[in-house]
């Protein structure tokens, strides 16, 4: 017999020769098996040999049996392809480094961050299932996630992934048809398809042997205690002094900018109630400012003559808006496509963005501690709490950005949101009409016994626009125009009623955004919208004299507003 197929003590087994599996020898009918034979096979090795074989053995199997080169490889994987896989993710995100910056890769700042962000995201995994690959990928799978939607979202509305975005997460899920959008059909499957198969596996592959997870715990600790300790210490206490996501994604990246931003965001304060301003006689008629405000956010609502450079697409209300208005020009927001409260903000609490530094990004975060700069609250302050009454109408969950809360904190004496409203008939669309929308504004009006500001925020002209989920570029446009035409409806309707009440009055109209269309309204160009501010007489005239073009910015708008009911600011003399 051959002994290098002959078993040894322990379980161990001879290797078979030339690389092929060892099996053990079974007796055969020939061969004689008697019950105090003892086993079958050759006589013992001696020790000698017994010794340099299991020595042999053990270098190469380890004392489980196993091979040290089967799991060398695996844990070699798992360590040095998650930061290579997590370095190759981030170099995917847009926008990447352009050329001319002097920028060929991502600063090294920004890949310690992220080695040490990763490091503690694997930690954290492993702590949960125990399995050091089933962690890697994990941590892989969430920054794809992260990279599809920072990229999706740069191409709909030319911004990167922000901090603030996270805090939206739950209302993805509340209203799915706001977000979902702008991520194509595909990348939705796929991204189910993955996050299933990631939890099959994290339930197949978890280990319930307590070791990996404690290692997983000390790595979570560790990345963190790194991420502290680095941020502490220059150049990365002084990374990202300036809320420019562009530059900081394409410089450090964009788990770095994430975290960053967010810390700076935090680091920012409420700021003092505004001081009391002494004001000129407000101009018009005296004795007769404006008694009734009427402020209109239409969404989505720009210009399609400049949308689209087509002269015969003129908004007729519009332009007539424009020729008797007292002040109307360029509403210069920030966001495109998106981020209606950064333009809300800006009209109601009336804080320049390069105040709110960080806050920017979604300044209603933060706006409950703002409050005493909000529109209701400065007539409030000023006219006397008797005097004026003010009214917020918005026709959907008023949950969505916190409205619920921001609005009575800044003064607003009632809300009437989507219970106020009948749904939309089937073939009327998705929201509440703008037409319903201008009639309970002219119902709280005309039943207002004294001093009254209405702010409305529609929702008709909200994407997507085309119908039956079609977002073929040909359908998407005049699925728009429609809508648009619309809101410019709501316009001409609102003034001739505003005109017949023969109250002294002040409509201003807007639009917060204009609307991402792929192939016909992108981002990367003009962002403003159009607004207009429309004086009304006691007697039902339209006060036209000045008919001045500015263009501001939406918290210029908001100033604009209580120049025009409060009176211009008192300049004090020079010297």
């Amino acid at each position: 017999m051959d002994g290098r197929s002959a078993p040894i003590f322990k379980g161990l087994v001879f290797p078979a020769g030339r690389g092929k599996p060892a099996r053990r020898r079974t007796a055969t009918k020939t061969e004689p098996i008697a019950r105090n034979l003892g086993p079958i096979g050759p006589p013992p090795l001696s020790s000698l040999r017994r010794g340099r074989y299991q020595a042999a053995h053990a270098r190469r199997t380890g004392p489980a049996g196993v091979r040290h080169g089967r799991t060398v490889t695996l844990e070699s994987l798992t360590y040095v392809g998650l930061p290579i896989g997590a370095v190759i993710l981030d170099a995917l995100v847009r926008p990447r480094v352009r050329a001319g910056t002097g920028l060929r890769m991502r600063r090294a700042a920004g890949l310690w961050l992220l080695a040490c962000m990763s490091g503690a995201l694997f930690g954290l995994f492993l702590a949960v299932c125990g399995n050091g690959a089933v962690a890697a990928v994990l941590v892989l799978a969430v920054q794809a996630l992260l990279v599809l939607a920072s990229n999706a979202k740069h191409a709909m509305l030319g911004e990167p992934l922000l901090f603030s975005d996270l805090a939206l997460v739950g209302a993805i899920f509340r209203h799915p048809q706001f977000y979902l959008s702008a991520v194509r059909l595909w990348q939705r499957i796929a991204v189910g398809i993955v996050a299933a198969g990631l939890l099959a596996v994290l339930a197949w592959l978890s280990v319930a042997a307590p070791a990996p997870h404690l290692l997983g715990l000390a790595l979570l600790l560790a990345g963190l205690a790194a991420l502290a300790i680095l941020l502490r210490l220059p150049p990365w206490r002084d990374l990202a002094p300036l809320p420019r996501a562009h530059d900081d994604v394409a410089r450090l990246g964009l788990w770095p900018t994430l975290l960053l931003h967010w810390l700076r965001w935090r680091e920012s304060r409420d700021p003092p109630p505004p001081a009391p301003i002494a004001r000129q006689t407000p101009p018009g008629a005296p004795g007769l400012p404006p008694e009734l405000v009427v402020i209109v956010q239409c969404e989505s609502f720009a210009d399609p003559v400049e949308l689209f450079a087509e002269p015969a697409l003129a908004l007729p209300a519009l332009a007539e808006a424009r020729r008797h208005a007292c002040q109307w020009g360029n509403l210069e927001v920030s966001g495109f496509g998106a981020y209606t409260m950064r333009t809300e903000y800006g009209v109601l609490f009336g804080r320049d963005e390069d105040a709110l530094g960080f806050r920017r990004f979604d300044p209603f975060l933060t706006a409950l501690g703002e409050a005493s700069w909000a529109l209701p609250a400065r007539l409030r302050d000023h006219a006397g709490a008797a005097d004026w009454r003010s009214v917020f109408v918005h026709p959907h969950d008023m949950r969505f950005y916190g409205r619920d809360r921001i609005m009575p904190a800044a003064g607003f004496a009632a809300l009437v949101g989507e219970e106020s409203f009948a749904p939309p008939a089937p073939g009327e669309g998705r929201y509440v009409g703008d037409a319903a929308v201008a009639g309970r504004i002219v119902d709280i009006a005309r039943s207002a016994p004294g001093p009254s500001l209405i702010y409305a925020v529609t929702i008709e002209n909200h994407g997507p626009w085309a119908a039956d989920g079609d977002t073929a570029q040909g359908e998407l446009v005049p699925g728009y125009l429609r809508l648009v035409r619309r809101g410019d409806a709501m316009l001409a309707a609102l003034v001739e009623e505003m005109r017949a009440m023969k109250r002294p009055a002040l409509l201003v109209f807007f639009g917060d955004h204009r609307p991402s269309i792929p192939g016909a309204s992108v981002p990367g160009g003009p962002r403003h919208t159009p607004y207009v501010m429309i004086v009304i007489d006691g007697e039902g005239r339209i006060q036209s004299a000045d008919n001045r073009r500015v263009d501001l910015p939406p918290a210029g708008l908001h100033h604009a507003i209580l120049d025009r009911v409060l009176g211009a600011p008192v300049i004090p003399p020079a010297g």
